[in-house]
Parts: structure tokens; C-alpha cells; sequence
């Protein structure tokens, strides 16, 4: 039984429950919007799995490289199929495997172990635990652990592109906002509810430490497999963030991508595309998102769409029982008020 609370530790309470309501009414500073000044640019990118993270990524890399920018592309997604199509189909041993390995042996990992390039390009894979065996969240963690004792704060790189899934929020995935590991935060979306959703998570998680002090912010959306029929772009506008590229829905970007062919060449069909995109991911500044609520997210589709119109219907415990059920009377006393 625990002791009866005096007026004095009300007092404390109350101040303490006061001061702490005060504090949480305090809008945090406005996100920086100039510039981005550190001579490395940490950009995370995020979007729902499937959607093209990675196409997009290995051909925004390839084309900063071929503009003559130093960039490193780091796979943090467990499936490790970020540098896929930048290495032709080729799979990249993962940091985490290799670590593991390595530790059985009694060896160090070294740099040539996890990190390979391409005409320019630096690319690695994090990796993450095999189905059962782990935590891919805490896959990450330690992925980045192992980073840090590679010397990854003292490389010398223009741009460190992080390939993060969207889909899940569990702490390691969304290291990069809650550490303020990253200067801005890139999202990846398409005309579809579900590639919104993570979208407008994502937007809600920077919000969420913003609030409790962080300095990330979202420098925009790309919109991949555009149909034209709009969604992406009215939830760019609603949500308060630029569009930094289109990717058509074209058959040729769809066929060459499924055959691990870059198409971010400079002089190539789909240079101008890339070339921009490259342009707007290093210039944008990152910006406080405006997340959706689910009714506003709902609102951007037709009802045909989400079935939104669709209303409610309370379950009985006649339904949960698969038969009639006979109310019986509680013998509960209940004493009115007096």
C-alpha cells in the first residue's frame, strides 16, 4: 500500500507537472534553412520498400560522381540490395557478415573488406540479421558501430548517401533523424496510398524530434513511377516540401533497371533527369515538414481508391461466439450518487 502523499509533495508534484507542461508548449527553434555549411552532406533517404530507393540512389550517385563530387552510397536496408544495380547484380559482402566472420577468425575488418567502387562511386552494405536470428534495427546500430571504428568521421566525402526502409520505425532505422546524423532527410514516394504513408511517417518522425530538439529536416520528395494522376505532388504541397524529381513510369527505365543497367550516364536518354535531380538533392535546404493526418493523407485519393465512405459496424459477442447469447443480470450493487 503505498504512503499517503502530504501537502508538500502535492506542492512538487504539482510545480514539477507545471513546469514540465511549460516546457513541452515551447516551439522549438525554426529548422535552418540557408545553406548547408559541413563540408560533408549526410543525406538519408527513406521511402516504403519496393518503391525505388535504390534505382533512384545508384543513379543519383553515379551521376554526382560523374559531375566530379566524392560520394559514398551506404546500403542500410537488411535486404543489402542498395548497391545491386550500381554493381551490376553483383552482391556485396555486407559489414555485418564480414565483421561477424572476421571476429570468428580472430581478424579486424579492414576498409577493402566492405567497400567497393565504381567509376567513382563508394559504396557499402550494412547488412542485417538472417529471418529469426535478430533485430535488423539493432543490425543497424551495430553496423554503424563498426562504421565509427573504420574511421567513417574522418573520411573525406561531398556526399554520404544513406539507404534507409521506411517501412518500419523501429529505433535503428530512424538512427539518422534521431541522432542528427544526417543534415537533411530525402523521401521517396510514388502515386500510391502506401508509398504515402511511409512518406508522411517519415515527415512525422522528423516533426516528433524536432520537438525534442533535433536539427533534421526534409529537403523533398522524388517522385518515382509517375503516372500523372497527381497524388505524390498534392502531398509534396500539402505537407510543405518540394518535388526535387519525377521518374517517369517509362518501359525503358523499367526494363534496363531490371537488367542492373545504370541509366544516370552523363549524355545518356534519362542524363537530364538525373543531372537535375543531382542539382536539387545537393542545393535543397532541409525544411519542417506539415505531416498529414490520416483523414487529410485519405483526402488525396478518391473514395474508390481507399473506400474511405466505408462505415463501421460494432462486432456483438453473439458474433464472437457464433451464437445467441442470453444477457445475464450483474449482481453488482451500484449506489446512486448522493
Amino acid at each position: 500500500m503505498s504512503p499517503p502523499t502530504t501537502p508538500a509533495a502535492s506542492v512538487i508534484q504539482f510545480s514539477m507537472k507545471s513546469a514540465l507542461r511549460a516546457e513541452a508548449a515551447v516551439e522549438p527553434d525554426p529548422v535552418v534553412t540557408g545553406p548547408v555549411t559541413k563540408a560533408t552532406q549526410i543525406i538519408a533517404i527513406y521511402g516504403k520498400g519496393g518503391i525505388g530507393k535504390s534505382f533512384t540512389l545508384a543513379n543519383l550517385s553515379y551521376m554526382m560522381a560523374q559531375q566530379g563530387k566524392r560520394v559514398l552510397l551506404i546500403g542500410c536496408d537488411p535486404k543489402s540490395d542498395t548497391t545491386s544495380l550500381l554493381f551490376g547484380g553483383k552482391a556485396c559482402p555486407t559489414i555485418i557478415e564480414t565483421s561477424s566472420r572476421r571476429k570468428l577468425a580472430g581478424e579486424q575488418v579492414a576498409i577493402g573488406d566492405v567497400c567497393f567502387k565504381r567509376d567513382g562511386v563508394f559504396a557499402m552494405e550494412l547488412g542485417g540479421p538472417e529471418v529469426g536470428r535478430g533485430c535488423g534495427g539493432r543490425g543497424i546500430i551495430h553496423g554503424f558501430e563498426l562504421l565509427e571504428k573504420l574511421g567513417f568521421h574522418e573520411w573525406d566525402f561531398d556526399f554520404v548517401l544513406l539507404d534507409f526502409l521506411g517501412d518500419v520505425v523501429c529505433g535503428g532505422f530512424g538512427l539518422p533523424i534521431a541522432r542528427d546524423m544526417c543534415q537533411k532527410v530525402i523521401v521517396v514516394g510514388s502515386n500510391d496510398l502506401q508509398s504515402l504513408y511511409v512518406a508522411n511517417n517519415v515527415c512525422s518522425a522528423v516533426e516528433y524530434f524536432r520537438k525534442l530538439g533535433g536539427n533534421v529536416g526534409v529537403a523533398g520528395l522524388v517522385v518515382n513511377k509517375e503516372d500523372g494522376t497527381g497524388e505524390a505532388k498534392a502531398f509534396a504541397e500539402a505537407a510543405g516540401i518540394p518535388v526535387l524529381a519525377s521518374i517517369p513510369a517509362h518501359e525503358d527505365i523499367r526494363r534496363k533497371s531490371a537488367n542492373y543497367e545504370i541509366i544516370g550516364r552523363p549524355g545518356s536518354q534519362w542524363a537530364p533527369l538525373f543531372e537535375e535531380l543531382a542539382k536539387n538533392v545537393a542545393e535543397a535546404p532541409p525544411v519542417r515538414p506539415k505531416p498529414l493526418t490520416q483523414d487529410q493523407l485519405l483526402g488525396l485519393f478518391s473514395s474508390d481508391v481507399t473506400g474511405r465512405d466505408f462505415v463501421l459496424e460494432p462486432a456483438t459477442t453473439a458474433d464472437m461466439l457464433g451464437r445467441e447469447v442470453v444477457e445475464k443480470k450483474s449482481l453488482e450493487v451500484v449506489y446512486d450518487q448522493a
